[in-house]
C-alpha cells in the first residue's frame, strides 16, 4: 500500500496480459501526430510501462500502405511493441490484428473506441461506434478470436455519446466476455470531447461491475498524484496518460517513482527542459529526416514551454524551424534561469474548449443495432481516415 500526498492508500499491482508485463501500471495513449518512435524512445528513457503507437487504420495496414506501415515500425530496442488499430469491419480488424500477429509486427494490439473528433463519429467509428452493441461485440470478437491468444487485446473507449447515450458499462462487459486483457476508460464522452472534468466515477462503477477484471482509468492525469488519486478513488488496475506528457516526457518517471513507493521527483528545471526539446527534435530529425522531423517538432513548442517566459519572436522562430541548426539558434536566444509559472503548469494541456454536439451518422441514434442505412455509413468510415 503506497501513502499518497493527502493520506491515501493506494493498492498498486502489476498489470499481466499472457506473457506482457506492464510495471508500473501506466500506458501512454495514442496520440496522433504525437506517439511516434521519438516520442515514445523519449518516454521510456524516463520509466517504463506500455507506450503505444499513433493510432493505425486497420484497411490502410492491411492494404500494407507505406505511411501505415511505417506507423507500427518500432525501435530495435522498443519492448514492448504496443499499436492501436481503428477499425469498423468486422472482418477488416480481425485480418489487420492477423497480420499484427503473424508478421510479427507487435506485442500488443488496443482497440480504438474512444475517438471522439468529428472526422471518425460522423461514419459511425470511434466513440461512437459502441452504441451500436451488435457491431462493437463482432470487432471485439474478430480481434480477439484473430490473435488466438498470441499476443493481448484490449479495448479503449469512452463513457458513451453524451450523458443520455452511455455505453461504457454494456461495453465493458462485452469487452471482457470477449476475451480482452483490459478495458481502458476515459471519464468523458463523445459531446465532452476534452472539456470540463473527467468523471472518475464512472471508472469506480466500471471497477465494480466488472469485479476483478483489470479497468485502467483516462482523463486528467496531469501530474503523478493524480495518478495515484486516480488509482485510490476507483481501483482501477492501472491508469493511462494523454495530455499531461505533453511536452513533458519526465512526467513518465514521475509516475514510476509514484508507483514504487518513491519520493516523486519534482519537474525540471528550464535548462532541463530545453535540453530534453532539443533531444526530441534530434530523434525527430534522425528518425524521419531533416525536412519531416523539423515540422514535427513545431507542435511541440506551446507544450515544453508552457509556463515560461519564452520571447513571443522566439516561440514564433522554433515554430517555423526547417533543421536542427535552428533549432540549436532560437533555443539558445531563452533566458534559462528562470522559473516557471506554477499556475500556468497547473492548467490542461492539449487540446481543451468546450462541449460540442456529437457529428453521428443519420439516425444513428435511433437503435443501439446495426440497420442496413447505418451499415452503409459505417462502411465509409476507414475511408475517411488516413493511415493515423
Amino acid at each position: 500500500m503506497l501513502p499518497t500526498a493527502i493520506g491515501q492508500n493506494v493498492d498498486v499491482t502489476v498489470l499481466r496480459a499472457g506473457s506482457l508485463v506492464v510495471d508500473p501500471p501506466v500506458v501512454l495513449a495514442p496520440m496522433a501526430g504525437v506517439t511516434n518512435r521519438a516520442f515514445r524512445r523519449l518516454c521510456r528513457e524516463q520509466g517504463a510501462g506500455l507506450y503505444v503507437s499513433e493510432m493505425v487504420t486497420s484497411r490502410a495496414l492491411v492494404e500494407r500502405h507505406e505511411a501505415t506501415l511505417d506507423m507500427v515500425r518500432f525501435d530495435p530496442d522498443e519492448s514492448p511493441r504496443s499499436v492501436q488499430l481503428y477499425g469498423v469491419d468486422p472482418h477488416i480488424v480481425g485480418e489487420a490484428v492477423r497480420m499484427v500477429v503473424d508478421e510479427d509486427l507487435a506485442d500488443h494490439v488496443d482497440l480504438n473506441f474512444g475517438c471522439p473528433v468529428p472526422k471518425v463519429t460522423r461514419k459511425g467509428g470511434g466513440s461512437a461506434l459502441p452504441w451500436k452493441r451488435d457491431l462493437f461485440a463482432d470487432i471485439v470478437t474478430s480481434a480477439v478470436t484473430a490473435a488466438d491468444g498470441r499476443v493481448p487485446v484490449t479495448v479503449k473507449m469512452r463513457k458513451g455519446i453524451d450523458d443520455d447515450h452511455l455505453t461504457y458499462r454494456e461495453a465493458g462487459r462485452v469487452a471482457r466476455d470477449a476475451g480482452v486483457a483490459w478495458v481502458a476508460l476515459h471519464g468523458r464522452t463523445t459531446r465532452q470531447m476534452y472539456s470540463g472534468k473527467a468523471d472518475w466515477s464512472a471508472i469506480a462503477r466500471l471497477v465494480e461491475d466488472l469485479d476483478g477484471f483489470p479497468v485502467l482509468g483516462n482523463g486528467d492525469i496531469f501530474s503523478a498524484q493524480d495518478a495515484l488519486d486516480m488509482v485510490a478513488q476507483t481501483g482501477c488496475a492501472g491508469v493511462v496518460v494523454g495530455r499531461g506528457c505533453l511536452g513533458r516526457p519526465w512526467l513518465f518517471g514521475q509516475l514510476a517513482a509514484a508507483f514504487a513507493g518513491d519520493e516523486i521527483p519534482a519537474d525540471p528545471d528550464l535548462p532541463y527542459v530545453i535540453a530534453t526539446f532539443r533531444r526530441h527534435a534530434e530523434l525527430l530529425i534522425d528518425g524521419f529526416g531533416e525536412y519531416t522531423g523539423s515540422r514535427e517538432i513545431r507542435k511541440h513548442v506551446a507544450w515544453y514551454f508552457k509556463g515560461y517566459a519564452v520571447k513571443r519572436q522566439v516561440r514564433q522562430g522554433l515554430a517555423n524551424v526547417s533543421s536542427l541548426a535552428e533549432v540549436d539558434d532560437w533555443l539558445g536566444q531563452i533566458d534559462p534561469d528562470q522559473p516557471a509559472d506554477e499556475d500556468v503548469m497547473a492548467a490542461p494541456r492539449g487540446r481543451t474548449g468546450g462541449e460540442r454536439p456529437p457529428s453521428l451518422p443519420e439516425g444513428w441514434l435511433d437503435s443501439p443495432f446495426l440497420d442496413p442505412e447505418s451499415a452503409a455509413c459505417v462502411r465509409e468510415a476507414e475511408l475517411s481516415v488516413s493511415g493515423g
